[in-house]
């Protein structure tokens, strides 16, 4: 992957992306410049985030609806898993013991090799569950 020129509107959502630690939509991030009074379009936006996805420099989840959701990556390079609430979009790294050996294995088993994952689970966290946000 080539580098990218720092531009402007790259170093706004880069800026923004430091300063939140959630998942957010393209959308959600956009709008959060729009209401700081930048002018960065959403096209410019999504290229980001998908760019700095694609460098391994942002975390992605993909919700139930099929919706990519970015943020800052926490742990850095180091490979990691989530734990995210569905209801407000609050994630924590997490740690799953002897789940890469158990990948492979069963990679193995059926004759894969250079295997790739995302281990991700979605739950309620207690503040959205204290307001009563996880009824249905």
């Amino acid at each position: 992957m080539t580098a990218q020129r720092m531009t402007r509107q790259r170093t706004a959502v880069l800026e923004l992306l430091d300063k939140h630690s959630e998942f957010r939509s393209a959308q959600a991030w956009h709008e959060t410049l729009r209401h700081d009074g930048s002018s960065v379009g959403l096209a410019t936006v999504y290229r980001t985030l998908q760019s700095l996805a694609e460098a391994g420099n942002l975390d992605t989840v993909v919700t139930d609806s099929g919706e990519t959701l970015y943020r800052r990556c926490e742990a850095g390079d180091e490979h990691h898993h989530h734990l995210r609430c569905r209801i407000c979009g609050r994630a924590e790294d997490i740690d799953v013991p002897d789940f890469e050996a158990w990948a492979d294995r069963i990679a193995r088993s059926h004759g894969y090799s250079r295997i790739d994952h995302t281990v991700e689970l979605t739950g309620v966290c207690e503040q959205c569950h204290a307001r009563g946000a996880d009824a249905s």
